[in-house]
This record gives structure tokens, C-alpha cells and sequence, in this order.
């Protein structure tokens, strides 16, 4: 599969499509890998420094890879040392949302897909300039499209 190729078997896979789908959990659990599911569908978190993106370089976007919802831009991708890959601002305003996320004891800043409202990871005021945000995102939700060769 080419890195622009939709995964298999998902018929809400867009990287066109913005508008907010309303799927339910048992379909995303039939169409999508038991670990995506898990982290996107069930909030779950991968171990740090094993995804897929984490110290990933180049040029492109980063997708949901639940939906194909165009998220983040690799020029605001930066190494945060946390073991995930970590952004300072997300591509449009809309292109992410937020909820509270009290579990575990702590209190923090959920970010969610805005088109398929799936777990993405969170959000911390530690980031660099421009924004002093850190999108901290879970690698197994995301896919990267590298741009075309000049």
C-alpha cells in the first residue's frame, strides 16, 4: 500500500472529505485493526518511544488514521523528548477538538478527531513559540502524507 493509498476495507476514509461523521463504535470496531480501535475508540495510549512517528522527519501532513481527516503539518512537528510525536498547532482551527479528561487521577486536555471524534492523545501548555502548545498524538491514530517530489 502507497503511503496515499486509503487503508483497506474503511469506507469513511477520506483526506477530502471534513464533513463529521456519525459512525458507531461497533462499525469502527468491524472496518478498523484491533490496535487503532484501542487507542482511538477505547482512549488508550501507546508505550512511549514505539510509534511509528515519534522522531519521524519530512515534509507532508499528518491524517487521522481512523477517517483521513488532515490534522497536522510536519513544519509544526517538533522533538519534544516525550516519546510521542508531538506538533505545536493543529493544521485548521477545526481540525481537531477538545473535551476534558479527568482519568487516572490527573486533569488534562483531550484531543479529539473533529470529523470522527476519535482519541488522538492530549494537549499540554509546555510547547515552543509560536503557540507554547504540545499536541502530544498517539502514532498509531495518524497517517503521514509526504509531499510530492519537486
Amino acid at each position: 500500500m502507497l503511503p496515499t493509498d486509503p487503508p483497506p476495507a474503511n469506507p469513511h476514509y477520506s483526506r477530502t472529505d471534513a464533513t463529521h461523521l456519525n459512525v458507531s463504535d461497533a462499525e469502527w470496531k468491524r472496518i478498523l485493526p484491533d490496535d487503532v480501535y484501542h487507542v482511538a475508540r477505547e482512549k488508550g495510549t501507546e508505550r512511549a518511544f514505539t510509534g511509528k512517528y515519534w522522531d519521524a522527519t519530512g515534509l507532508g501532513t499528518y491524517h487521522c488514521a481512523v477517517c483521513g481527516n488532515a490534522l497536522f503539518r510536519s513544519d509544526s512537528k517538533f522533538g519534544s523528548s516525550c516519546g510521542w510525536p508531538s506538533f505545536f498547532e493543529a493544521l485548521r482551527p477545526d481540525s481537531v477538538r477538545y473535551e476534558s479528561d479527568r482519568s487516572f487521577g490527573m486533569v488534562r486536555t483531550e484531543v479529539l478527531c473533529n470529523r470522527c471524534d476519535s482519541h488522538l492523545g492530549h494537549i499540554f501548555d509546555d510547547g515552543p513559540k509560536p503557540t507554547g502548545k504540545r499536541f502530544c498524538m498517539n502514532s498509531i491514530v495518524l497517517d503521514f502524507v509526504p509531499d510530492k517530489a519537486r
